[in-house]
This record gives C-alpha cells, sequence and structure tokens, in this order.
C-alpha cells in the first residue's frame, strides 16, 4: 500500500497520467496526483484537486487484486520566500481539500521554517541539485515529533547520473540527522518506464543511507502514517485507525466463565 506521488503537475496542467497503468502492474494501490504550484506572483490562486473522474472513464484495476486503484490528490508548493507560505497559513484555504499537502523549501530558512511550524505532511528534499544548506538537527527532531515527513523522490536518480549523484549525496546528508525516521521514498514520475515496484524502491532505499527495516517502512508504514498526518490536518482533530485482532479458541478458554461475563456487561 505504498503511495507513490508525482505524476506530474505542475500550475493546474497535469502530466504523466499514462504512468497510472504502470504503478498498479507494479504492485501499487494507491497513486497521488501531484498538483506543483511554483509560486511568481505574492497573491496566487491555488486551484482546486483534479477530480479522478473527469481524468478517467474508469479506474485499473491493481494487479492481485480485485479492486481498482485509489487516486488521492495532493499540493506541493516551491516556497523562496517567506511570503509564499501564507497560503498554509489560511483559515479559508483551498489547501485543505487535497488529501496530502507538501513543500519545497529552497533555503535554510524556510526549511526550518516548515519543519517547526508550517502545517504541512511532508517536506520535499532536493534531488536534482546540491543542497544550498546543510541540515541541522532542531528543526528535524521538531518535524519528526510532529509527525511529518521527510520526501526524497528517485526517478530524477534514473534519469541522469548528475543527478543520481545528487540524489545520493542529499540522502545522506538527511540520513545521517533523522537517522531514517518519517521518510519516504517515492517516484515522481511521468512515465511508466520511470517506476519501480515497491521491492526495487526498498532496495533504492538501501542506497540513500536507510537500513532494511527503515527502507521497507519507507514504502509502507510511513506512506500510511503520512496519509493520516493529512485526514488528521483536514479535520482538526484526531484520526484513529483501529484493526480487529481475531480471538483463538486458545485464548477464549483460557479466560474465566465469570471474566467473560464481566466483560460482556
Amino acid at each position: 500500500d505504498g503511495v507513490t506521488r508525482g505524476l506530474g503537475a505542475r500550475n493546474g496542467v497535469t502530466r504523466g497520467l499514462g504512468a497510472r497503468n504502470g504503478v498498479t502492474r507494479v504492485g501499487f494501490s494507491t497513486v497521488a496526483i501531484n498538483h506543483v504550484v511554483d509560486f511568481k506572483e505574492k497573491k496566487q490562486e491555488i486551484d482546486k484537486p483534479i477530480v479522478p473522474s473527469e481524468l478517467f472513464s474508469s479506474l485499473p484495476i491493481v494487479q492481485g487484486k480485485s479492486k481498482p486503484i485509489k487516486i488521492l490528490s495532493r499540493l506541493t508548493l516551491i516556497v523562496s520566500d517567506p511570503s509564499h507560505c501564507n497560503v498554509l497559513r489560511a483559515t479559508s484555504s483551498r489547501v485543505k481539500l487535497y488529501d496530502i499537502v507538501a513543500v519545497f523549501p529552497k533555503t535554510e530558512k524556510l526549511f526550518h521554517v516548515a519543519c517547526t511550524s508550517l502545517d504541512v505532511d511532508l517536506v520535499c528534499i532536493s534531488v536534482t541539485e546540491k543542497l544550498p544548506f546543510y541540515f541541522r538537527r532542531p528543526p528535524i527532531n521538531v518535524a519528526i515529533e510532529r509527525g511529518i515527513g521527510f520526501e526524497i523522490t528517485y526517478s530524477p536518480a534514473i534519469k541522469d547520473s548528475t543527478m543520481r549523484r545528487y540524489t545520493i549525496s542529499n540522502a545522506l546528508s538527511l540520513m545521517q540527522i533523522c537517522k531514517g525516521k518519517n521518510v519516504i521514498v517515492s517516484s515522481g514520475a511521468e512515465r511508466p518506464l520511470e517506476i519501480r515496484g515497491p521491492y526495487d524502491v526498498a532496495n533504492l532505499g538501501l542506497l540513500f543511507g536507510l537500513s532494511e527495516s527503515d527502507a521497507k517502512a519507507a514504502v509502507s508504514t510511513n506512506c500510511r502514517a503520512t496519509l493520516l498526518h493529512g485526514e488528521t490536518r483536514k479535520t482538526a482533530f484526531g484520526i484513529i485507525y483501529t484493526t480487529k485482532k481475531p480471538r483463538t479458541t486458545e485464548e477464549d478458554d483460557s479466560v474465566p466463565a465469570c471474566k467473560k461475563a464481566k466483560c460482556e456487561n
């Protein structure tokens, strides 16, 4: 149930939607259509998320399962100035309509603000160029405590050897501070050939400095935690995720009848 993000959309124009079929074939059951906003004006409007029914007449079926793929909406804000963060502080913003909200800070100051005060679900890490600043422990620890994830995309590393070097270098710098906590490895893919299966992505996580368990979490449990964080952000209350554990006959026999009656009452 890992969540791949970045079936490219920039300024409202979606691209690479043909990759959705590739996602279902390699084993993913959930995908997020990413709407990227690179601020050019101080008061730029945020569009409403795209409704999947407007794009697809029918959703593809996940391989190995009988249910269709789940499509989420994601908003990614590229911020290079403190004024760009104001849209995230607006109470009547369209930001709340998105399932996932991510921010891509371009400076160290904005990275600190994103980790410590912005109401977002993900902080994106640059993988196409050398980082202009060094990661520091205090803001990253605050982000981890707030349940915010750090996203690394792997598709740029597939396209170009230079970006591959930047991806590995920047990822290793992050892992030295966060120790693999709250890290998500997603595709950022715009074409089916740029998508890899969950196990392949977990192996790529080893190159990024993740341990084996953290690499698996980066494509599974950490993704689910991000979705729950997004639900909490939208409702302003909280989300409880429960699973029903079936009782075995041995457990039922070991409980005295008097205790069973008290539990039932």
